[in-house]
């Protein structure tokens, strides 16, 4: 995201390293990565890599995850973002993905609905995508719940590392005719 989105208690800006603590701290919960299928993160040069990868993408791509700030506190909450997939995923390549991750205390508060619409107008109104895709865990019932809350519709399922997945689908023109923008600049 080349500019920073507010909502009505967040910030969502680009990733920095300033942002290593916090991203150690949701990274290296293994709650965090229940139906992520990956390991916690153990060490903060891992994090080091993983900002490395984010400002790559915006770098190549003009987007990528960004950090979920609290208005209030000025605390990292996660990250939620677009990211540019080139690997083949489910039969599709190229394309854009919405992600988010929280640090578990601050989940139930409605942090990742309210991000993930403020990363889908930013998609949607500035970038003029046509469409959006994300992917859950199918045991993961509070992800769906957020996605389907948002508009996006289950269009299939599929396998990655022996784990079923939901893939999820959102177009411009569906989610611009059911809701209105939240965003405060």
């Amino acid at each position: 995201m080349s500019k920073s989105v507010e909502t009505k208690r967040l910030i969502l800006r680009e990733i920095t390293y300033e942002d290593t603590e916090g991203l150690f701290e949701l990274d290296s919960d293994a709650e965090v990565h229940r139906y992520l299928g990956k390991t916690p993160l153990s060490d903060m040069q891992q994090v080091k890599q993983i900002i490395d990868f984010i400002r790559q993408q915006y770098i190549d791509y003009n987007i990528g995850r960004c950090a979920i700030i609290d208005k209030n506190s000025n605390e990292f909450i996660g990250w939620c973002g677009l990211k540019y997939i080139t690997e083949p995923t489910n039969g599709h390549i190229n394309y854009y993905d919405l992600g988010y991750r929280l640090i578990p205390r601050f989940w139930g508060k409605g942090y990742a609905s309210e991000a993930a619409k403020a990363t889908l107008e930013y998609g949607f109104r500035e970038m003029k995508l046509t469409e959006i895709f994300a992917i859950a865990d199918c045991r993961n019932k509070k992800s769906d719940r957020v996605l389907k809350k948002l508009g996006f519709e289950i269009t299939s399922k599929f396998v990655v590392e022996s784990m079923d997945h939901h893939w999820y689908q959102l177009n411009n023109d569906r989610y611009l005719d059911n809701f209105d923008t939240n965003l405060i600049g």
